[in-house]
């Protein structure tokens, strides 16, 4: 047919977020089965249902995309961009170069997961051959059973059975090379996405952060050259660069888990640590975390906007406008939590133990809905992860699985004296607190001539503690727990 591309042979890489060459199972399959080999992005957002990324991930994975075609120009190949939806963009490429094959790694997000499965009948319906690999996870997310054979919804024995069942094969290499069309097909700029926002508010993010594969792989050699052996001490300091920082990275695949996890084995044998040992780490356990949030997320898909618990859709919480907007914007009047969330919004980025401080303190101290923070930091992470986010949310309040008790409230002072003694990390956050002495930092409210410019307490964090923990008993009341 006149202006038809013949390629009897070719298959489509149909890119996510995989945005690798290296241990990428959808592109190596299409290499390995000879023809050319057409990686494409389909920018569909409206099909990631009440979950469309936010304007961090958009920033990401604008960068994220930039410096995936990089990567393949140097294999000799390129990036195709089109706009969904994502089945006739695929059926008209494949049409356009008569690619008999479409490739991918899977999503696990419940609307992602009911649109792929409609898109994989779709088109075989048409004749081509479709396949679907994992390539983000250590184990699918319905791999792992209970003795009942049902899911597990505490983690400690789903990792010791992941860690048992599970052997995580080594990571492959990227393709030497990649075949191409005799005729590239019309693509879009990058920049038609509109990825990135008019205001340049991601002016920190851009000196912070590397997005893409060769990024992800400097921070994992920087983490295990350094920071890895001093992780079970030093991770919880939001002062000290002690935790790997490979979150974002991990989200867009731009690393895989399998290249983590054999990273940790080689600094681990290098020092002659044994595998029992390493495998024992806290570090590998985050990684288990992980898995976990995905093997929820499967299992009980109703959970990023429902608690798994239903007693807690009885939970009385408050609303105020004003005092979210507050946290939002680092104006709470308790310095840890502020300095969390203006790191947040100026990085994309939140350390993880202060995200259990604030959380803790929205959904306890000022006692709203845990939802509301789900949807904030889905908006402004740059690691934002459906599974992850809801996991820690639910964990955070109470009401998911493995959840801490809701009698649990972080103290935020007292997280803030223990973790950042010397007040370095409010310092640099809140600088309106920099003069005060360390015995202050943390409560500044307590100085005799408290800082005219840093807002007081929203709320005593005695009185709301208790007022939390009498709406807990109301909801358990009300259940008939009692």
């Amino acid at each position: 047919m006149q202006g038809r591309l013949r390629l009897a042979t070719a298959s489509i890489v149909w890119f996510r977020i995989d945005l690798r060459l290296a241990d990428q199972p959808a592109l190596a399959a299409a290499a390995a089965r000879g023809g050319a080999v057409l990686p494409v992005y389909v920018h569909s957002p409206d099909e990631e249902g009440e979950w469309r990324p936010g304007g961090a991930s958009n920033w990401w994975l604008h960068n994220s995309l930039a410096a995936l075609n990089d990567a393949l120009r140097r294999l000799g190949s390129q990036l195709l961009i089109r706009r969904g939806p994502a089945l006739a963009s695929l059926l008209a490429l494949a049409r356009e170069v008569d690619a008999s094959a479409v490739f991918w790694c899977r999503r696990y997000e419940p609307a992602i997961v009911a649109r792929d499965m409609q898109l994989k009948s779709s088109l075989r319906a048409a004749g081509l051959e479709a396949t679907s690999f994992n390539g983000n996870l250590l184990v699918e997310p319905w791999e792992i059973k209970n003795q009942s054979g049902r899911p597990f919804q505490v983690f400690t024995p789903f990792w010791k059975q992941v860690l048992r069942s599970t052997n995580v094969a080594a990571p492959s290499g990227e393709p030497a090379s990649l075949s191409q069309p005799r005729a590239w097909p019309a693509s879009l700029p990058l920049a038609a996405l509109e990825l990135l926002p008019s205001i340049r508010w991601y002016r920190q993010m851009d000196e912070l952060w590397t997005p893409g594969e060769s990024g992800a792989q400097r921070q994992l050699a920087r983490f295990s050259k350094s920071a890895l052996f001093d992780y079970g001490r030093e991770r919880d300091l939001p002062a000290t660069a002690g935790t790997s920082r490979l979150s974002p990275h991990l989200h867009f695949g731009e690393i895989s888990p399998r290249q983590i996890w054999h990273r940790v084995a080689a600094a681990a044998a290098a020092q002659n640590i044994a595998a029992e040992t390493w495998r024992s780490w806290q570090y590998i356990a985050e990684l288990g975390w992980r898995e976990f949030g995905h093997h929820l997320l499967h299992h009980f898909s109703r959970t990023p906007l429902e608690p798994l618990r239903n007693e807690f859709t009885q939970f009385p919480w408050r609303e105020s406008p004003g005092d979210l907007l507050a946290w939002q914007r680092g104006r709470t009047g308790v310095p840890l939590v502020d300095a969390g969330m203006r790191e947040l919004w100026s990085t994309g980025w939140m350390h993880n133990r202060v995200r259990m401080v604030v959380a803790s303190y929205l959904v306890k101290n000022l006692r709203l809905p845990w939802q509301n923070g789900a949807r904030w930091f889905w908006d402004t992470l740059v690691d934002a992860d459906l599974a992850s986010n809801t996991l820690g949310w639910q964990w955070s309040a109470g009401c998911g699985a493995d959840a801490a008790p809701y009698f649990r409230v972080f103290n935020a002072v007292s997280q803030g004296k223990r973790f950042d003694a010397q007040g370095a990390y409010i310092r640099r956050w809140v600088p309106e607190l920099a003069a005060l002495d360390d015995s202050q930092i943390h409560a500044p409210w307590t100085a005799a001539t408290p800082p005219a410019d840093y807002p007081a307490p929203l709320v005593d964090l005695k009185v709301s503690r208790e007022a939390a923990l009498a709406a807990w008993q109301q909801m358990r009341a009300g259940s008939g727990d009692t």
